[in-house]
């Protein structure tokens, strides 16, 4: 999936979740992403995180650290 396809996605359920106090939005974005994401989507999240998470909304980074990171890819 392209960089520009995971940010879209990711940011889309941001801004919902950005009406909801922010604890809350935290909460239920890593949920939405741990339950509904295949690993292949997070690891692509976590490479654009790990690079600095350029273009993410804050609320993503802040979600970040409660989505389950998939185990590496086997060479």
């Amino acid at each position: 999936m392209s960089v520009e396809k995971i940010t879209r996605m990711a940011n889309d359920i941001a801004k919902f979740m950005e009406s909801k106090p922010h604890d809350e939005g935290v909460t239920l974005l890593a949920a939405h992403i741990n339950d509904f994401w295949d690993p292949r989507m997070r690891r692509q999240l976590f490479e654009l995180v790990d690079a600095g998470g350029a273009g993410f909304r804050p609320l993503v980074l802040d979600a970040a650290k409660s989505i389950r990171r998939p185990a590496a890819e086997a060479a």
